[in-house]
């Protein structure tokens, strides 16, 4: 599935060609994402310019004078901005046609991926959108702290691994990046979030950042199918410590990594590096 990182590099690279241009058609192969996309978009939205290009956790935004376009690339989905006369391939569900000579293309192959339309309305606010409004803070932001962390974590009796992947506490810390945060800072995946000390959560907070911040310098990870805009693949994968690695050795310290699953994902940890306590 992307991630954050995979998400804001995707944005990063369809900002060129596609923000303050505008649309010409909007074409709907299959409507049937994980949600049906709205067919009177093919009505509204030619002539409409894309005025800005923004991403709220894993939700790509396409700002127009008339409404907000959410896309989301659900399990699989990759968005491409590709030439009009590109050959269209199994899987290219939607197309935003531009008037610049390009089309941002959505490739679906198992359909979780979703085209919303939110539309702007006297004193609407966006993020009040069902599925932005409960959203916790970006990794990123300095909303996102260590002193946050420790106050959201008191009295919680969930492991901290699933709690640091709870989007109402904070976005972005997919299963891929939770893994590698929590071993830089030497705590077990299992540790109840409850009984963090202030110093834990700082350090993870940092670390979080950390992880994240260079996955999306390094163009996401590449997992699976995962490929930027321009078709390149991540690098991340390169530097993962403890992720999908089980049975081979820290990279730190040499002991054999060990795998189990906590709330169904797959979880990965040094038992030396980060001892259960």
């Amino acid at each position: 599935m992307p991630e954050l990182p995979e998400v804001e590099t995707t944005r990063k690279g369809i900002t060129p060609k596609t923000e303050q241009q505008i649309i010409s058609q909007f074409i709907v192969r299959n409507k049937n994402l994980r949600w049906p996309v709205d067919l009177t978009l093919v009505d509204k939205l030619p002539n409409q310019k894309i005025l800005s290009i923004s991403r709220r956790s894993k939700y790509l935004l396409l700002e127009t004078k008339i409404g907000t376009l959410l896309i989301h690339l659900g399990m699989s989905g990759t968005l491409r901005v590709v030439p009009h006369e590109t050959t269209i391939k199994k899987h290219d569900h939607v197309d935003l046609v531009l008037k610049n000579g390009y089309s941002l293309r959505l490739n679906d192959p198992r359909r979780f991926g979703s085209v919303l339309w939110h539309p702007k309305t006297k004193g609407d606010v966006l993020t009040e959108h069902p599925l932005l409004q409960k959203l916790g803070p970006e990794p990123l932001s300095g909303a996102f702290n260590g002193d946050y962390l420790y106050e959201k974590s008191r009295q919680r009796k969930m492991a901290v691994k699933s709690f640091i992947m709870n989007s109402h506490i904070v976005v972005g810390a997919g299963n891929i990046y939770a893994n590698e945060a929590l071993f830089i800072s030497g705590i077990h995946p299992q540790k109840l979030a409850g009984k963090l000390t202030k110093k834990q959560a700082q350090e993870l907070c940092e670390n979080i950042k950390t992880v994240i911040a260079k996955a999306i310098e390094q163009g996401g990870t590449t997992l699976k199918d995962f490929l930027s805009p321009d078709g390149t693949p991540g690098y991340f994968v390169q530097q993962l410590n403890v992720y999908d690695r089980a049975e081979k050795p820290c990279n730190q310290c040499g002991t054999t990594i060990e795998r189990l699953v906590l709330n169904q994902r797959a979880t990965y940890f040094c038992p030396k590096c980060q001892p259960k306590k």
